[in-house]
């Protein structure tokens, strides 16, 4: 007799003292490597795995199956919903002496992409985007959404507004006694005057989550951050120079918004490219002491992320 025979098994031998069902059982804040594209390096994550446990008098799930699971799928090829689909139907299916239905997968991770400067050429620099994945099965019905991070600046509006009226009765008051203003001399003035009021702006972050079809071939997680970054018009930069500077201070004052506004660009932009969408957005005030928020999501949305 093997030495694992005689060692006692109590979630399979043993039953509840509760007779009470559970909607999730199993782990969390499991490392891990995570290929997004075939041929990559891998980059870290950290997993949740989790079974339905509808048997009240089931003493527990068996998690060490679950995990070796997770083990498999991460020695795979590149993350697809087709894989997540795959390691869904596993997971419950190792459970079935547990009666289990339903089986969910969260994982979580930072995208690292490089971005080129916004004017000079060959400029690059690298950004990383925090993105999590959920997927839950429940009987043959899976449903898998993608959440990411996205950083950039905004502008006050109003500030905005309020900087150019100071501006321009500065400009008044120095012309007053002049009927004719020389070109030249309005220029010197504004060289040296044009920022005596400066509008705040901020740095931003925009938490996006779309619905991926379980069927799909590709993870859109790229195309979801180069849809919200096209519609803000401001994403934070990496390496710049002068000239990147200063397109940065047009794009900003082209994009001049409210918290209102930057909600209301990203979901017109995400629904029209991805269907139904969630937003939040907040602006870490530079005038306040607190911050600004919105959030808004698309009509039936439901959060896949426990």
């Amino acid at each position: 007799m093997s030495l694992t025979s005689t060692l006692p098994d109590v979630a399979r031998e043993q039953r509840a003292t509760i007779a009470l069902p559970l909607e999730w059982v199993g782990m969390s804040g499991i490392a891990l490597p995570l290929h997004l594209q075939d041929g990559a390096a891998p980059i870290p994550a950290t997993a949740e795995v989790a079974v339905d446990l509808p048997d009240p008098q089931a003493k527990g799930i068996h998690m060490s199956r679950l995990y070796l699971l997770l083990e498999q799928f991460t020695a795979r090829a590149a993350l697809t919903p087709p894989l997540i689909h795959a390691l869904l139907r596993q997971m419950r299916e190792s459970h079935a002496d547990c009666h289990s239905r339903g089986a969910a997968l969260r994982l979580d991770f930072s995208l690292l992409q490089q971005r080129p400067a916004l004017v000079t050429p060959g400029l690059t620099g690298w950004k990383s985007y925090p993105a999590s994945l959920a997927a839950e099965l429940h009987d043959e019905q899976v449903q898998l959404s993608l959440r990411v991070r996205v950083a950039y600046s905004s502008t006050c509006p109003c500030s905005a507004a309020l900087s150019r009226k100071a501006l321009q009765d500065a400009f008044a008051s120095h012309f007053a006694p002049s009927p004719v203003i020389p070109r030249e001399a309005a220029l010197d003035w504004l060289a040296r005057h044009a920022s005596l009021a400066t509008p705040h702006s901020q740095r931003s972050e925009a938490e996006l989550s779309i619905n991926v079809a379980p069927d799909s071939a590709e993870l859109p997680l790229l195309a979801l951050i180069d849809t919200a970054e096209a519609a803000l018009g401001t994403a934070v930069q990496t390496a710049v120079r002068r000239a990147d500077e200063q397109a940065f201070a047009l794009a900003n004052g082209a994009n001049l918004m409210y918290v209102e506004d930057a909600a209301r660009r990203l979901r017109q932009a995400l629904e029209a490219a991805f269907g139904s969408c969630a937003v939040r957005v907040s602006h870490y005030e530079s005038l306040h002491a607190h911050d600004a928020v919105a959030a808004t999501a698309s009509p039936g949305w439901r959060e896949q992320i426990r």
